[in-house]
């Protein structure tokens, strides 16, 4: 079968013939790939600036974004059958007993860094004919979500993000004074609210209560990652910008609009003009990478607010940036800066569902994330080549 592979040692990227995987464990699971997303890794993996063979090769298959079709199993296999559509994870455990994350199911925790990655840390990734995987690493996709299942793992980036940024956030009472009040008169009117939560003001209902009233949030960079993350963002409540270079594609400012969000062109605001017309920045999600941008907009984010990092950005010369400020603010605004990586089965499930919602509620718009479809053979030059359109897919089979 074929598969695209690069090979570290010779900056050769190439498609290769690849033994066809065959069950040999109980709890395998055979799959077909039926489509892969290529996304900035990948580019920079077939760019040789990272990727790392398995143990004794002198080559990686890569992909992680994948969608698969289980076609065999093996005999102790309870969670998925033939025939179901899968989303298999990217990252695997470390085999350190004395690490606390991977022990407990959260590799994207991992305290070592000796954990691995499909298709970019030394195991072989899916953009090839058929994988073989354990059963524990897969996701279950409703049939109806075909089209549009391979967005899955990068929409799982901002299920983390803002699943810790509520968690951070039940360290005070988030929310809008005004409304205070008649959320939590609401709640207690419909019985939701016990009398501890009530007065204390803390629970997650609340929080989720008043995120749809009030929160505002600013995403940076308008490719995959980031428009999911404003999808996600805006089918949770939150009012979301995103604030990025338009750039010759007057595209995305109309596809922005039509699932709810606003969008603000870095080349006609700068941050400070962002930050004016957002009139109170609560959450930053960041997607592009840009270590200059980001730290301007730090520099605007309001009282109490959170700063996620999700983009790495490259090798590029020194950034100016104004450290008293950042840390005056950070300090008396309580404000918090965190980064994330990967993620866990929950953020998995979490993307699924989200992504049916996305379906129901602004189903152009995510259909219209996917700009192309190529066939295995055309993989190369969409690594070489960089971005093309919004999100570029190689469909398999």
């Amino acid at each position: 079968m074929k598969a695209v592979a690069v090979f570290p040692g010779k900056h050769v990227a190439e498609v290769i013939d690849y033994a066809e995987p065959r069950i040999e464990a109980a709890m395998q699971v055979k799959m077909k790939i039926l489509e892969i997303g290529v996304c900035g890794t990948d580019r920079e993996i077939a760019a040789f600036e990272y990727g790392t063979p398995p143990d004794g090769e002198d080559h990686l298959v890569i992909g992680h974004e994948a969608l698969a079709e289980v076609t065999e199993v093996g005999a102790g296999v309870t969670r998925v059958k033939v025939g179901d559509l899968v989303v298999p994870m990217v990252r695997r455990p470390c085999p350190h007993a004395t690490c606390q994350a991977c022990q407990a199911g959260r590799a994207d925790f991992c305290y070592t860094d000796d954990f691995t990655e499909r298709g970019i840390k030394q195991v072989h990734g899916f953009m090839t004919e058929y994988i073989m995987d354990d059963e524990q690493y897969l996701n279950v996709v409703p049939a109806h979500l075909r089209d549009v299942a391979v967005l899955t793992e990068p929409l799982t980036i901002a299920e983390k993000a803002l699943a810790q940024i509520w968690e951070v956030q039940q360290r005070l009472p988030w929310g809008c004074p005004p409304l205070m009040s008649k959320v939590t008169d609401d709640a207690a009117t419909n019985g939701r609210l016990n009398d501890e939560a009530h007065a204390a003001n803390t629970s997650t209902n609340i929080s989720t209560s008043i995120a749809a009233y009030c929160h505002k949030a600013v995403v940076l960079g308008a490719g995959p990652v980031g428009l999911l993350g404003a999808m996600m963002l805006v089918a949770n409540g939150f009012e979301t910008y995103v604030y990025s270079r338009a750039g010759s594609d007057d595209t995305r400012g109309g596809l922005i609009e039509s699932f709810g969000a606003k969008f603000i062109k870095a080349e006609t605001h700068t941050v400070e003009q962002m930050a004016q017309e957002v009139g109170g920045i609560d959450v930053v999600y960041e997607a592009v990478g840009a270590s200059q941008l980001a730290f301007d907009v730090i520099k605007v984010l309001d009282t109490n607010a959170v700063f996620v990092f999700t983009g790495i950005p490259g090798r590029k010369g020194a950034v100016e940036i104004d450290i008293d400020a950042i840390m005056r603010n950070l300090v008396l605004k309580n404000q918090i800066v965190f980064g994330t990586v990967n993620a866990a089965r929950s953020h998995y499930e979490a993307a699924i569902s989200d992504i049916e919602k996305f379906e129901q509620q602004f189903p152009d718009a995510v259909r219209g994330l996917i700009t192309g479809r190529f066939k295995i053979d055309e993989a190369l030059p969409l690594l070489r080549q960089g971005s093309q359109g919004i999100k570029s897919v190689v469909a398999v089979n």
